[in-house]
């Protein structure tokens, strides 16, 4: 792993600036959104409208993106971030940059489009489970030769959602930039969808040299889709490719494999979950904090989960300001000695 010492910032997230729309709705409006419960779909501007049209109220607002929610939180929990990705030319790109700004993620990598910010709306159901329909908007219009060895100068580590693998050859760049750049690089498989249509794409990847793989249950069982073994088992399995697997498995915790070690990291017990949006993010940028900060896999994925866990307390992928001295107390607390 890079030397701390040598680099400005610990970590920077490469993927989507995207505003998320929150709403709440039963399982019945499903029927009217095209695409499996649960997963992601991209659509175009026409098609968001549609959905947005059908909704009794106005979604809520807040800044998202995978890699985004995991440097938005890694920068409150203490880590020196920056980011990667398309802002768009409208007031949802203007407020992004500046609540990013805020939390004190370095701005000056962010690249800016000629269309409208991107937009992801959530559509949370009464069991807590998000169905995500994205309009890239401005995000898809970074192309390959935008990205260079340059945008990841003096960063430690990189941190890639798996929604760019949608275009393989910006995944290909930013993977490209990221080595060469001497940064250690984790990537959130982020969807089933992803995987199935990148599983040769992702393999070759990790034969290339990724450090850390983040999973959950349906990514992994699309990532060895003729495999019947247990998560634990799968875990070990991902991690035969050379990669620190981080395998979530929702209630029941996690899996964290590396080498031949195998590390079970135990459940928190949320009675009122609001909204899984968001968690696995979270949850990563848990593990990322205790990682980059030279703690043993166990004591990260702890965070991880405190992390995942107080995010689902709330509607949206931001954990609200006022809850964060509790979470730093917890993070402190958490802390090998």
């Amino acid at each position: 792993m890079p030397s701390p010492s040598a680099h400005p910032f610990d970590l920077v997230g490469i993927g989507s600036p995207i505003m998320d729309l929150l709403a709440p709705v039963h399982d019945t409006f499903l029927n009217h959104v095209p695409g499996e419960k649960g997963g992601m779909v991209l659509v175009d501007s026409d098609e968001m409208h549609q959905i947005l049209q059908k909704l009794e109220r106005d979604p809520a607002h807040s800044t998202g993106g995978s890699a985004a929610n995991v440097t938005f939180n890694a920068t409150r929990l203490g880590l020196r971030t920056t980011f990667l990705g398309k802002l768009g030319n409208d007031e949802f790109a203007h407020r992004y940059r500046e609540q990013f700004a805020a939390v004190g993620v370095d701005a000056s990598r962010f690249k800016h489009g000629d269309k409208p910010n991107a937009r992801c709306l959530a559509l949370v159901t009464p069991d807590a489970q998000r169905t995500m329909r994205t309009d890239l908007g401005a995000a898809m219009t970074l192309a390959p030769h935008e990205l260079s060895a340059a945008d990841f100068a003096g960063c430690r580590h990189a941190h890639i959602e798996g929604y760019l693998v949608f275009n393989q050859a910006l995944a290909d760049a930013a993977l490209a930039g990221a080595r060469s750049a001497g940064c250690s690089v984790s990537l959130d498989l982020s969807s089933f969808e992803v995987v199935g249509a990148s599983r040769d794409w992702l393999f070759s990847q990790f034969k290339r040299g990724i450090d850390i793989v983040f999973a959950n249950e349906d990514e992994i069982r699309a990532l060895f889709p003729d495999s019947k073994v247990g998560y634990e088992a799968l875990a070990q399995e991902l991690a035969g490719h050379g990669v620190t697997a981080a395998v979530k498995v929702g209630k029941d915790g996690a899996w964290i494999a590396q080498d031949k070690e195998l590390y079970r990291i135990e459940p928190l017990h949320i009675p009122n979950v609001v909204d899984t949006n968001g968690a696995g993010d979270a949850w990563a940028s848990g593990f990322l904090y205790g990682y980059l900060r030279g703690w043993p896999l166990p004591a990260a994925g702890r965070l991880a989960s405190h992390m995942g866990g107080e995010t689902v307390r709330h509607m949206g992928p931001i954990i609200p300001a006022s809850h964060w001295a509790d979470v730093h107390h917890r993070a402190l607390g958490l802390a090998p000695v």
